[in-house]
């Protein structure tokens, strides 16, 4: 009978674990992700309908968002120190503790329009939600092209998500133009229309770390650090 290789078999079993905690590095990202779109559509859901309790829910979802990052955070750093990952893995665990970093900012977007929500419920709607909720759509599509870039490692998909901000400015510009309408037209209506004001920025700045996202994406496959799009706000 052959002789058992221990340092081979230790190296063997040493590489798979290495590749399954790149693995659930990167499935963290795509849970969180799905964690943000979630409180996303449901923080719009509850502007739409003023439905406090639905809103009180992505608030306390919120703290998961956070945990999970923070976990991801560690774990990503444990890896770093214990496996000593060059080149590609490097960088792909550096863009995944961006990432999560962005996502939670994003949850935290979220959790802000469902404290408007709750600031506002006493107070009728100014006007029926139409323009916000399609920025919701425009950011929650992007945010979605954005982690199937990174799972694909597909450095053009993410260049090209970020044009897509510019739709999410312009509906911004013109909620923007709006509210400011009803303001100067009847000041009683100046608390509502502010708050929706900041409910409508809230997803700008969704969309806004997505494109964030995409450049950790490039930064992942090609190595180069580029600021590939600039906010107006």
């Amino acid at each position: 009978m052959p002789a058992v290789d221990n340092g081979k078999s230790r190296t063997i079993t040493a590489r798979v674990v290495y590749t399954q905690q790149i693995q659930e590095l990167r499935d963290a990202v795509v849970a969180m992700s799905s964690m943000v779109d979630k409180a996303i559509v449901r923080s719009i859901d509850a502007l739409k309908t003023q439905d406090v309790q639905l809103a009180r829910e992505v608030i306390a979802a919120d703290r998961a968002i956070n945990q999970l990052r923070w976990q991801t955070e560690e774990r990503s750093l444990l890896v770093i120190a214990t496996q000593a990952p060059m080149a590609g893995d490097l960088r792909t665990i550096a863009a995944i503790i961006q990432i999560v970093t962005e996502l939670e900012r994003m949850g935290d977007h979220a959790a802000g329009n469902a404290r408007i929500v709750v600031q506002t419920a006493t107070e009728p709607l100014l006007k029926p939600l139409v323009d916000l909720p399609r920025m919701g759509d425009l950011a929650r599509a992007m945010l979605s092209d954005s982690i199937t870039a990174f799972i694909e490692g597909d450095a053009d998909r993410a260049r090209a998500i970020v044009d897509q901000d510019d739709a999410v400015d312009n509906l911004y510009n013109q909620i923007y133009r709006e509210l400011l309408t009803y303001m100067m037209a009847d000041p009683t209506t100046i608390n509502r229309a502010t708050h929706l004001l900041w409910a409508a920025h809230n997803l700008e700045r969704i969309a806004d770390r997505v494109t964030n996202i995409c450049e950790r994406v490039v930064f992942a496959v090609t190595g180069a650090l580029e600021e590939i799009a600039v906010s107006t706000y």
